[in-house]
């Protein structure tokens, strides 16, 4: 008899095979709107800046999914390409609510008056079913922010990097907005431990912001930057009993490094001379939905003052 996996799909040793994942899509809903809580909002900007349909993704098979998710990009007017071109991803996980509200927030109130000096590009909602189902995966059971590579299996991945390398031009800085919440450790990890037939230790979610840099590009300064910026609106995530944040060693207080490409991160695709993951922690007893929200525009601005300094 083959024993069934403590997640509940797929068995043990086994990896999934395409029932296991459409088992696992059988337990997905929508939870919350794309077009109230995402469009609607990109749509109110239109006098203001340049917003471009780059893609969409076509879910009209599922019963968990509108018939059809439009990808929207946000561009400041006036397109120089002699200025430096700064982009800014979100909602590459979608479940991750402060990445896809700040990068829209930071639109709203800040994008405009740093226009003169930066091309700014915003990207707030790579991954709207996953938005939709409050979800770290897409339909197909794949991550996004790890399909950052060059025939990707994510739609959402792909037409992404499709449209910036539209773009044509070099950027001097890509900032990626994430957040590490309590449901890693209850649902997602063990999800990925089921699906790949892995052992996945649960990690220490640490309380409060952190970033992720490059290990071959770590952008320390940019780093320090980003971060004394965001204390001023929210806690600076301690490391843990080991001195480390989710399991890696601190390159400097609330700063890891990951190996970006290898590991097919959306701030390793875009080659970058500046680049960050940023981590909010929605779930932690000191912040609030707005709290996390204002962090991420605190994290941009800080990256942004910094290069203007130069």
């Amino acid at each position: 008899m083959t024993e069934i996996n403590s997640y509940g799909i797929g068995r043990v040793n086994e990896k999934w095979n395409e029932a296991d994942k459409a088992q696992w899509l059988a337990h997905q809903s929508i939870k919350r709107s794309y077009q109230e809580q995402v469009l609607s909002k990109i749509a109110a900007l239109k006098t203001r800046f340049d917003v471009v349909q780059y893609g969409e993704l076509n879910y009209e098979t599922l019963a968990t999914a509108a018939n059809s998710y439009p990808l929207f990009a946000i561009k400041t007017k006036n397109w120089d390409s002699a200025k430096p071109t700064i982009l800014v991803t979100g909602g590459v996980h979608g479940y991750e609510t402060s990445g896809v509200q700040g990068a829209i927030r930071f639109v709203e109130t800040q994008a405009e008056r740093y226009s003169e000096q930066f091309n700014i590009v915003v990207t707030p909602c790579i991954s709207p079913w996953g938005y939709e189902t409050i979800n770290r995966w897409n339909p197909k059971a794949v991550d996004p922010n790890r399909s950052f590579y060059q025939d990707s299996p994510a739609p959402e991945s792909a037409q992404v990097m499709a449209f910036v390398a539209s773009l044509n031009v070099e950027l001097l800085a890509h900032i990626d907005l994430h957040e590490t919440t309590d449901t890693d450790n209850s649902e997602f990890r063990p999800a990925l431990a089921a699906r790949d037939a892995i052992v996945q230790k649960n990690w220490n979610i640490p309380d409060g912001f952190y970033l992720v840099g490059d290990t071959l590009n770590p952008c320390d300064d940019f780093q320090t930057a980003i971060n004394n910026s965001v204390a001023q609106i929210t806690h600076i995530a301690p490391a843990d009993a080991d001195g480390k944040l989710i399991g890696v060693e601190l390159s400097q207080t609330g700063v890891i490094n990951y190996p970006t490409k290898e590991l097919g991160l959306c701030t390793g695709f875009s080659d970058a001379k500046y680049n960050t993951t940023t981590e909010v922690y929605p779930d932690s007893p000191l912040v609030d939905d707005e709290n996390c929200i204002v962090a991420q525009v605190a994290a941009i601005t800080g990256g942004l003052d910094y290069l203007l300094a130069l």
